[in-house]
């Protein structure tokens, strides 16, 4: 029987504070959902989203929301790495480690928005240059995750000269790093060298490319593949209403370059069966963790569904 866990990425955006509150602690104590998410934006980051709208900061409503729940396994999905300083973000994320006693998943990535970095000022460099600073905040945040002592560290964009990092992590070495992205020749690369988690989008065979790569850039680093977690992001859609998922359908496979057709077929979208069905060509592909995306005001009964007909089944 195929195990799956399943994460939710819920939206900061359009939504009120208690809403949120109540969702999450709705997830930790009444559903088998394995971790949960916030994103790392500052405005609706959607194309279709009005970036005037309100949008809550993703680190520090991931800090409040530890304090609300109990059991799952928390994160922001992922990081930006244009946003903060490594140094400081890894101050946050041991922070949020000892709020959460523990569960934080640390997901990191080269950022993309870049309307988000114009309108609040963000440097945002050409994509080699945000690869390059990922690589070397993975390498700077390790050393002050791993490390007993002060760190130094002289990179091309960060340097830390005798810095000191304490209080550690909960979790020893380090919580999880998660590598967000499918960058085959550099965030794969990235993944392999520096991360614990890896999280990529797409159809079964394009996920299933994905990793494929992902051990190769291991084998060339000289690392089992079995160390990394191998993790994928996306709409998770469980409805017998055909014109729905005809409707979400078109919508999501815009996204994935998949034509209505094509999103039904190859995405978890549809009656359970398909779902459950699709779930199965993931984790053949050797996936073993999906984190769906779950877009607020939420209607509990939709996830109440979804954990019994889903999560619940194959944890």
């Amino acid at each position: 029987m195929t195990r799956m866990r399943f994460g939710i990425q819920t939206s900061l955006d359009g939504v009120e504070w208690r809403a949120l509150e109540d969702f999450w602690r709705f997830l930790d104590r009444e559903t088998a959902f394995h971790s949960a998410w916030t994103y790392d934006h500052f405005v609706p980051p959607g194309g279709a989203q009005d970036p005037n709208g309100s949008c809550f900061e993703g680190w520090t409503a991931l800090a409040a929301l530890a304090g609300v729940t109990r059991r799952i396994r928390i994160g922001c999905l992922v990081t930006g790495v244009t946003y903060r300083e490594p140094a400081v973000l890894a101050k946050m994320a041991a922070t949020v480690d000892h709020a959460s006693a523990g569960r934080l998943e640390f997901g990191i990535g080269a950022a993309w928005h870049e309307g988000e970095h114009r309108m609040y000022g963000i440097p945002f460099p050409p994509v080699r240059e945000r690869q390059d600073r990922l690589e070397e905040a993975l390498q700077a945040i390790r050393l002050l995750f791993d490390s007993e002592g002060p760190v130094d560290f002289a990179g091309r964009y960060y340097t830390l000269r005798q810095a000191a990092f304490l209080p550690k992590t909960v979790q020893r070495p380090h919580p999880p790093i998660m590598v967000g992205g499918g960058g085959e020749r550099r965030t794969l690369r990235a993944c392999a060298r520096y991360g614990d988690v890896m999280n990529v989008s797409g159809t079964p065979a394009i996920v299933r490319r994905k990793i494929e790569v992902l051990e190769a850039h291991c084998r060339d680093a000289g690392r089992d593949p079995a160390e990394i977690e191998k993790t994928t992001f996306g709409p998770v859609v469980v409805s017998d209403n055909a014109s729905f998922v005809e409707r979400v359908a078109g919508l999501v496979g815009r996204g994935f370059g998949l034509s209505p057709e094509e999103a039904q077929r190859e995405l978890p979208i549809g009656p359970a069966g398909h779902v459950r069905e699709v779930v199965e060509r993931y984790a053949e592909a050797g996936v073993t963790t999906m984190i769906m995306t779950a877009q607020g005001p939420w209607k509990r009964e939709v996830y109440e569904r979804i954990n019994a007909g889903l999560v619940a089944g194959l944890a």
